[in-house]
This record gives C-alpha cells, sequence and structure tokens, in this order.
C-alpha cells in the first residue's frame, strides 16, 4: 500500500505575501488542513470567494482516525464535487450487530428502505479523506477558482480589530503576517486559535480509555460493524470492529481508566490483546496505535467577533456514534453559504449568528447522545450495569429492549426545527422534510434529488405550477419540478397532493407550501436570510 501519510501533499512554498511591505489582505483565511477546514474552503472557492488554507504540516493525517461517514456528509461531499471518490474507495456498510459475551442479540439496518443515491456509511481512513480533498482542491485551482492551501504555514498569534484579524504566521523561512476579511478555524480539538482567543469548552470528560489498532489482515468479518459487550477476549469491557479499505481492520479495545497509556500503546502489549480477540492463527500487522479518552464537550459559542469556529475546534464527542467528522462537516455545511451572503453584502452580519444558533442545537444533540452510549457503554455504577445487562439479554428475544442497547447512537443527519430562519410549514406533510429538515434524496427520472439542488435556493415543485426562476433581493431561486412517485408522496406530499418547498444552499428545507405564492416565497426567503432576524 502508498502510505500517503509519509510524503508531503502540500509542501511549503513561498508565498508573494511573505515579500510585502504591509500584510497581504484575504477575505477567508482557513486554519487547519484537515478534514474540516479542507471541506470549507472547498465550499467557500466554488461560490469563487477567495480563501487562504493554512497548516503547520504538509501531508495527511498518520493513521485512520475518524473512518465512518454517514449518508449526510457523504452528500455534502457530492455537492463539494468530490462524493463519488470517497464512495468508490470507501468500504459500504448498512448493517450493524451487537453481541454480549459470545451471543449475537441483535442486529440492524441504518437504511432499509430503496430511493437513496447514497449508502447509511461508508468506512474510510482519514488519510484518504485528506487526499481527496486536496485533489478537489487542485482541481478547483486548475479551474481558476480562488483557493490556495499553504504547508508548513505556523500559527503563532491571532488579533481581532473591528473589521478583520491579524495572523502571525511562522515557516521554513521567516515568519509573516496575514490580514483576514474573516477566520474559520478548523484547528482540531486542542485548538491553539481557541487558546489564543481566551475561549475553553464546557462539557464532560468521562472516566475511561479506549485501544484504537489498525491492523492489517486477511480475514473474512463481512462488511458490518460489530460491537461487543463483555466479550471472552475483554472481559468487563467493550470492543468494536470495522472493515476498512486495503485489508485495514479498525479495532477499538475499551481499557478502563487507571492505565499507563504510553505502555498500553507498545507493540508488546497491544499485539496480547488482538491475538486474544482474533486467535493465535490469524495473521495480522499493525499500521497504527492511538489510546483516546471519552470526551462530550463543546464551546459556549462558535463565533467570537471575525472567528468562526467548525469541527473539533468548536466541539468534541466520543467516537462511538461517527458524530465527529460527520458533525464537522455539518458545520461548514451550515456555514459557509452564510458566509458567502455576508461577504457579497446579500445578507446582514447578524445571519452569521444563526450558524451559532444552529451548530450548537447540532453539538448539543451530539453530545447528548454520545454521553448517552457513553454511560451505556461504561456503566457507572452495579446498578447501571445490572440494568445494561437485563436489557442486552431481552433484546436477544425482545423487541422492544433493542431500542435501548445503546453501542454508540449513529450519526443522523441535524436537524434544526426551531431555528428563526424557519418559514411556514404544512402540518399533513412528513414531519421528516418539515422546514429545519435536510432534504431527503429521491430518484427524479434518471437522477437524483440531492445531484439537483447545488449551492444556491431552490424551490422544489410538485404537481403544481410555478416559475422557472425568482429573483429576490439580488437572489436567484430556480424552480425543479419533480413527479409523483411513490417515494415523493412518502417523503414529500403526505396526505397532501401538492407542494412547493424552498430550499437553502445547505439543502435544509427553509419553508413549505402547499401551492406557490410569490409573496410568501420571497418573505420565506428573507426569513432564512437573516433580515427578519431582531437586532
Amino acid at each position: 500500500m502508498d502510505k500517503i501519510f509519509e510524503r508531503p501533499l502540500y509542501p511549503y512554498e513561498r508565498h508573494h505575501d511573505q515579500d510585502c511591505a504591509q500584510p497581504a489582505r484575504h477575505t477567508v483565511v482557513v486554519i487547519g488542513a484537515g478534514p474540516i477546514g479542507l471541506a470549507a474552503a472547498i465550499d467557500l472557492a466554488q461560490s469563487d470567494i477567495p480563501v487562504v488554507v493554512i497548516d503547520d504540516n504538509d501531508k495527511v493525517s498518520w493513521g485512520s482516525r475518524a473512518i465512518c461517514f454517514a449518508k449526510r456528509p457523504l452528500e455534502i461531499l457530492d455537492r463539494l464535487g468530490c462524493g463519488d471518490a470517497f464512495v468508490n474507495k470507501g468500504v459500504t456498510w448498512n448493517t450493524g450487530k451487537v453481541f454480549f459475551d459470545e451471543r449475537q442479540v441483535f442486529e440492524f439496518n441504518l437504511l432499509a428502505e430503496d430511493g437513496h443515491k447514497r449508502p447509511a456509511f461508508i468506512n474510510l481512513q482519514q488519510y484518504y479523506f485528506e487526499e481527496y480533498l486536496i485533489d478537489r482542491v487542485r482541481e478547483l485551482q486548475a479551474q481558476g477558482k480562488p483557493i490556495q492551501l499553504r504547508g508548513c504555514n505556523k500559527l503563532i498569534s491571532i488579533d481581532q480589530h473591528k473589521d478583520h484579524a491579524t495572523i502571525e504566521i511562522e515557516t521554513p523561512e521567516e515568519p509573516y503576517t496575514l490580514e483576514a476579511d474573516w477566520v474559520i478555524a478548523c484547528d482540531g480539538a486542542t485548538s491553539p486559535v481557541r487558546s489564543m482567543v481566551g475561549l475553553d469548552f464546557v462539557g464532560r470528560v468521562f472516566e475511561d480509555n479506549f485501544l484504537i489498532a489498525d491492523v492489517i489482515m486477511d480475514a473474512d468479518f463481512p462488511t458490518e460493524r460489530w460491537f461487543w459487550f463483555d466479550p471472552p477476549f475483554n472481559r468487563g469491557q467493550s470492543a468494536l470492529l470495522h472493515k476498512q479499505p486495503d485489508g485495514v481492520w479498525r479495532i477499538d479495545l475499551q481499557l478502563g481508566w487507571d492505565i499507563d497509556k504510553e505502555q498500553e500503546k507498545k507493540p508488546e502489549n497491544v499485539i496480547p490483546r488482538l491475538k486474544a480477540m482474533l486467535g493465535d492463527d490469524v495473521e495480522f500487522e499493525l499500521e497504527w496505535v492511538s489510546i483516546y479518552t471519552f470526551q462530550c464537550r463543546r464551546m459556549e459559542t462558535f463565533r467570537k467577533g471575525r472567528i468562526l469556529f467548525a469541527g473539533d475546534a468548536a466541539h468534541q464527542v466520543s467516537p462511538f456514534g461517527a458524530r465527529g467528522a460527520n458533525s464537522g462537516l455539518q458545520d461548514t455545511d451550515n456555514l459557509c453559504w452564510k458566509l458567502k451572503l455576508v461577504i457579497e453584502n446579500k445578507a446582514p452580519e447578524k445571519l452569521l449568528d444563526t450558524y451559532d444558533i444552529e451548530r450548537i442545537h447540532g453539538a448539543n444533540e451530539n453530545i447528548l447522545n454520545s454521553s448517552r452510549s457513553t454511560d451505556f457503554i461504561t456503566p457507572k455504577s452495579q446498578t447501571s450495569r445490572i440494568f445494561r445487562d437485563a436489557v442486552l439479554n431481552l433484546a436477544e428475544t425482545t423487541q422492544f429492549a433493542r431500542p435501548l442497547v445503546n453501542s454508540g447512537r449513529l450519526s443522523v443527519p441535524c436537524t434544526y426545527h426551531s431555528s428563526p430562519l424557519n418559514g411556514p410549514d404544512v402540518a399533513s406533510m412528513p414531519r421528516r422534510t418539515k422546514p429545519g429538515s435536510p432534504a431527503i434524496d429521491t430518484r427524479v427520472g434518471q437522477q437524483w434529488l440531492i445531484d439537483l439542488l447545488g449551492n444556491k435556493f431552490h424551490i422544489i415543485a410538485i404537481n403544481t405550477p410555478a416559475p422557472a426562476e425568482l429573483e429576490v433581493d439580488n437572489l436567484t431561486i430556480e424552480t425543479l419540478q419533480i413527479p409523483v412517485t411513490d417515494e415523493v408522496t412518502q417523503r414529500y406530499l403526505g396526505d397532501t397532493k401538492n407542494a412547493i418547498y424552498l430550499i437553502r444552499p445547505d439543502q435544509h428545507v427553509a419553508a413549505r407550501w402547499e401551492h406557490f405564492d410569490q409573496s410568501q416565497i420571497e418573505k420565506a426567503l428573507r426569513q432564512s436570510i437573516g433580515k427578519m432576524l431582531n437586532d
């Protein structure tokens, strides 16, 4: 296997900004070239917003790290123009199985219905994730889009002013200074930006540790998520097994709280644990080992003046549930269209406050689910353990107990039902496409609805007339007329015969009606871009 994480993909190159007598001014500077920073930069550049990405590294991350990417983030990657690369390389799965001791107690299907372009999940090592985003950056650069990626550019300091931020950067040569109208901090869980502006996390750190091992082996396990409670090879603890591309398997083993992390990461201690799980006759090679602690925390605000925080820089959750990178991509999905409109003077700056509102709601939802998963996986009292074990025993034969089993509530799309940007609703239409919900994919002839919804506002018209295009406050809204099918009825019509949906640039529903009314559309659009927010 070509170990892409060992070679520079965006090596240091001297930039003319370093020779300027006065600091160069940029529209947006993104701090961090991980998955979230790259996704934000691509989103902006596609819309012709100039963006510079800086990172103190020059290569992709070592180790698989985030590996589970859910359907909604895959749809976001499609909108960013690179979803096929991820799905073609990734390992697709919809099924999970839960074991207690040596017994399978139940299994679940995360996408039981047909009519979706993308699967429930793919597994893909983070280094591939970053490589494909860098490939997309290079494509955009070749198209003349305004995006720069600067490796070995380390943030030293950041200061805010009324209309910009000043950024001091260290390079392999001399330091230099940039100015940015806006800064997006995607610099990870230990975010230097967060520390420099005097902000911190609030939340919980759980008293437990988990070993992650990426193992290269030829195994015949099915392409499913397998989770064990109290397995014979890790008594009193838990374990998780996932398949990745290139014959790499992710194994998570719960270790407990009172451990020596450096000792536990040594191969002479890791290998016996893996042999106990896999058997002495299975040959394997360690690719990467790490230890993590459950943390469910977030910043109190994701916006500090001209600085906007996204991904792990803004929030942390435990890995079980695949909510880290998936929620980070939903951060950028929510932020970038709003920032674009503000930069273009098509929306008031207070629209950015709704990034804070909507994504803090998303972070709270993730933290709640991750905390509940953690409490179920690692009971904090004997009573809690008795309850958990009883639930697992009942789940083997009893349907009602299965929803109570919590081996990591897996990532689902975030909905913003209480957002101040939401417009009118029709109660008889399906709940899962209420205002604030992400649009649900469905077939439209030989195409997919999600592919037809791009980076701007759209109207979906179903069985009712609407103009092909509207111009409102210098924003163009295109109409998609989609035919009535069983899928469309189930997902968009419900008990109504016809529908009009206003869809935001991030493919979330802004409002819906039974018939087209231009004055109502205009009012809902102004609401969805923040022009009706209270000062």
